[in-house]
């Protein structure tokens, strides 16, 4: 299966993982964050409908939290030979309003 990162999903990883080193100091936190984000993918891959379907307007579009990092959650749709990481971002944001904007999404 494919794997596809989408601009704003590489741009969440990398606020977050800057949030973790820079913002609270916290270089072990950081690394640990990028390790769980490949894991979680590497596991993703291997079954993508271990997910949680999430129902608004993007078809298709599951969710999985990160191990270690249950907050953050991946949100992903798997079409035909193909994972497509859409956001990855913490619950305390609005989750819902961030979605619904993701407009090139509603057509998968």
């Amino acid at each position: 299966m494919r794997i596809e990162i989408y601009p704003r999903a590489k741009d969440d990883i990398i606020r977050q993982f800057r949030y973790y080193l820079v913002d609270q100091d916290t270089p072990s936190m950081a690394f640990s964050f990028r390790e769980s984000v490949i894991e979680s993918i590497g596991q993703l891959k291997v079954h993508p409908r271990m997910g949680s379907m999430i129902s608004g307007s993007i078809p298709g579009l599951r969710s999985w939290h990160l191990k270690g990092f249950e907050q953050i959650r991946i949100y992903y749709v798997a079409v035909a030979g193909c994972l497509r990481m859409v956001r990855i971002l913490h619950s305390k944001r609005d989750v819902r309003r961030i979605l619904k904007q993701e407009k090139q999404f509603q057509k998968l």
